[in-house]
């Protein structure tokens, strides 16, 4: 058989090239070792092989697993600062005594009350567990107590009811504390061994049932018994951190002991002396220190005394009688701490950070902002000088006769009136139906009067001005709601005059506007990060990779801060707590702060914009005038009149720099001093060149129609009006689009073309914007609010405890 042998056309295929793809071997031989630009400029990415992808998990796992079981080892140890345990009755049958009583065994540890005599607040100390606890309580009623001390506990120890697990003032504190941002918590049921056998398991199975909807994956404790309270002590030293991301980066301290020193000059203010633990990070005497509820202030120096409270006390034998040994107890020691005080640190007036929280404006700057009143009146006298016209009159002719002389072109108009739209905004009013009701016939003429008696003194209580104010809120509310942003030109103001901060946009979205154009006064009293976030960045990087000296976390220190007033002292010795947070760099300046809320559900009254709120804003506590926005990632974002309930939206203000992630609460003070809970959400920014724009809609009606042209009557009320508002686009609200063509007469009908045919039921609208800006009310200074009440509070939050 012949062997096949290829003919002719025998196929070609193409020689493989090697010179332009090569392999990584061959081009690595022909580098030698150079690098190109892309390959030095970014990180070498190491490619781990299985095995030790595998090994560098585990190691990862490890090293998590010891952090946490550092920090447990450290909290309450002593080394570390004591376990700060707060307690909270949130049901109002709850014995408060009775469960402190049971945590202050004796068998257990020594118990150490605090200088006070509170027995509410009391050191434990556990040699044998080598744990020391420091419990505080506070009742749910005391609002700014308890948020002010859930900043600073380490646990959260809630005693729920065993019937009904909280009433509604405790469902009230638990919206308020989760909003805020909870730490570690634990629940403890106190009374249910009081019930029947029967009844018990029925009340825990139902209790627990009612707790998994807010305290998912956590155990119920008992807190009836001695047994039971250390059971309980156990979990709460065992328990895993939760951690609040406002107060990890910063340090903070508890006031143990408070000292006032008053001033050479005046007993009104002088140095304040706050004794307490280290905690969070270690704190420098060069930063601020803020005091919650009270302001900002600056540290002289930073004292090292004696632990007062010894996790294991030291011991001394006599010289006389070597048997005998004598424990020092913390009264024992306060001689002691006077001979053994160290200062750590004092202030450096280079390095000290200033208390400067405005820029203090130079008017030779040339700063773009709005013209003063001053400056307005001098341009009015300067154009009725600069009106006056020299003109050649026969002899004898009077100032009247002298007028008709003059040219036409010499005439000035005057015009040049401002009207703040917010103030003097007019809305459409609705008539309200009156409602008829039926007397009912009553049996007994006793019960009649009973009535009427009860409604004497119901009526007293209710205040008619508040009531009628109240009245108008919901009117405007639903007609905002009904025509959002329409407003009714005024017959008595020219429109270009009223409207004469506004302008026309082509489209909202698209349209250029320039964040530096006419600025108010009061941005020139403000500070401005070039970039927020990379500030951000840099800082808490420093936090994290510097180390910083000064007092480490877990040290008993002493710190003189200057200049306090007295009513900070004051305030403690009434009872509440004094708490203290370093400040980062520069926390203390304003700026314009933006915060992304949405509206607590369990409140409905209508809230304005720039009415004053009350702020919990991660540390800090103030009183200011907001406006509302909507949450949107454009470059500028709409004016809300209200806060509405169905979305989120971004409340501006001016306020001190905080630096996120901080947690915000918006509560309202009622006329009776109670604070109600409005809005709850986070900090977003620090961004004076957020733009909030205000639109306001004109509407006009369609008079009569043709084809594409239509004749528009009540949107103006003047020729001069619809020559001045011509170039603005107009829309319908069935989404024809149109502009002005001319006007039609002198009482403001204008003829208006439009992209398709104009229905008789439609309605012609023009948009008009322009930018607005806060009302600079800051006051750090806000009044304590009047505890809460079960009538008042069920008005307006929903119930809580058990279905």
């Amino acid at each position: 058989m012949a062997a096949h042998r290829p003919g002719p056309l025998k196929q070609q295929n193409k020689a493989h090239k090697g010179g332009r793809h090569r392999c990584r071997g061959s081009a690595q031989r022909d580098s030698k070792g150079r690098l190109g630009l892309k390959t030095l400029s970014k990180k070498v990415r190491k490619e781990l092989s299985r095995v030790d992808q595998r090994h560098r998990a585990s190691q990862l796992r490890k090293q998590k697993k010891e952090a946490v079981l550092a920090e447990k080892r450290q909290l309450g140890s002593k080394d570390g600062p004591p376990h700060q345990v707060l307690v909270v009755p949130l049901h109002s049958r709850i014995s408060l005594p009775e469960a402190i009583q049971l945590l202050q065994d004796r068998d257990t540890g020594r118990v150490h009350l605090n200088e006070l005599g509170n027995t509410h607040s009391f050191m434990l100390l556990c040699p044998r567990l080598k744990h020391r606890w420091f419990f505080t309580s506070a009742r749910p009623g005391d609002l700014h107590t308890v948020l002010d001390m859930a900043k600073v506990a380490d646990t959260v120890l809630f005693l729920l009811d065993p019937l009904e697990g909280w009433d509604s003032t405790g469902d009230y504190c638990l919206s308020c504390l989760f909003a805020q941002g909870l730490p570690t918590y634990t629940l403890a049921v106190q009374g249910i061994s009081g019930l029947p056998l029967k009844k018990q398991i029925d009340a825990r199975k139902k209790l627990s049932k009612a707790v998994e909807k807010r305290f998912p994956d956590n155990k119920l404790l008992l807190l009836d018994t001695q047994q039971e309270a250390g059971m309980l002590l156990r979990q709460l030293a065992n328990q895993k951190q939760q951690h609040l991301a406002f107060r990890d980066r910063r340090a903070y301290l508890f006031a143990h002991t408070v000292d006032f020193v008053p001033s050479e000059e005046t007993n009104l203010v002088g140095n304040l002396k706050i004794s307490g633990y280290v905690r969070g990070q270690t704190l420098n005497v060069n930063r601020l220190l803020h005091i919650v509820g009270h302001g900002d202030f600056q540290m002289k120096q930073i004292d090292a005394p004696v632990d007062p409270f010894p996790l294991n006390p030291r011991v001394i034998k006599s010289q006389k009688d070597p048997d005998i040994a004598m424990e020092i107890c913390a009264t024992d020691t306060v001689d002691d701490m006077e001979e053994d005080l160290k200062v750590l640190m004092k202030a450096d007036p280079d390095r000290q950070e200033s208390l400067q929280t405005e820029v203090i404006p130079d008017p030779m700057e040339g700063e773009q902002t709005w013209p003063t009143e001053e400056e307005l009146s001098e341009a009015k006298d300067f154009l009725k000088e600069s009106s006056k016209v020299v003109k050649k009159v026969p002899k004898g002719t009077s100032n009247y006769q002298a007028e008709w002389i003059l040219d036409s072109g010499s005439q000035s108009d005057g015009e040049g009136d401002e009207y703040d739209d917010m103030e003097h905004e007019d809305f459409m009013e609705e008539e309200s139906q009156d409602e008829s009701s039926e007397e009912e016939e009553e049996e007994y003429e006793t019960m009649t009067i009973g009535e009427s008696v009860h409604d004497d003194l119901y009526d007293k209580k209710v205040d008619e001005e508040a009531e009628a104010k109240m009245l108008e809120k919901y009117k405007q509310e639903r007609l905002e709601e009904m025509f959002p942003d329409e407003v009714d030109t005024p017959r008595d103001v020219a429109a270009r005059i009223r409207f004469q901060k506004y302008r026309g946009l082509k489209s909202f979205r698209t349209s250029p506007w320039d964040p530096k154009e006419n600025l108010p006064q009061d941005y020139a009293r403000i500070f401005q990060f070039q970039n927020f976030t990379n500030s951000r960045k840099s800082i808490f990087k420093e936090i994290e990779e510097k180390e910083v000296e000064g007092a480490e976390v877990g040290w008993y220190v002493t710190i003189h801060v200057s200049e306090v007033p007295v009513s900070v002292m004051e305030h403690f010795r009434q009872g509440a707590p004094l708490i203290a947070f370093s400040l980062l760099p520069h926390e203390q300046k304003m700026s314009v702060l933006n915060m992304v809320v949405r509206r607590d559900p369990g409140n409905t009254e209508p809230v304005k914009a720039k009415e004053e709120l009350i702020f919990h804003c991660g540390f800090r506590r103030f009183r200011a005038s907001p406006l509302f926005s909507q949450h949107t990632a454009a470059d500028k974002h709409k004016f809300q009149r209200f806060l509405t309930a169905d979305m989120a939206l971004v409340v501006t203000v001016y306020a001190p720099i905080t630096f996120p992630p901080a947690s915000v609460l918006l509560f309202k003070q009622k006329s009776n001093g109670m604070h109600s809970l409005i809005a709850t959400g986070h900090l977003m920014s620090v961004d004076p060149d957020r733009m909030v724009i205000k639109r306001v809609v004109l509407s006009g009606h369609p008079f009569k129609i043709f084809t594409k042209m239509a004749v528009v009557r009540y949107m103006f009320f003047n020729s001069e009006d619809v020559l001045w508002f011509k170039p603005v686009e107009l829309r319908t609200k069935w989404g024809r689009r149109g502009h002005i063509k001319e006007p039609l007469g002198t009482h403001g009908h204008m003829k208006c073309s439009f992209d398709g045919k104009l229905k008789s039921q439609d309605t012609v609208l023009m948009n008009l914007y322009k930018r607005v800006f806060p009302k600079w009310t800051y006051d750090p200074y806000v009044p304590e609010p009047v505890p809460w009440v079960k009538s008042e509070i069920s008005s307006t939050v929903p119930q809580g405890g058990m279905e």
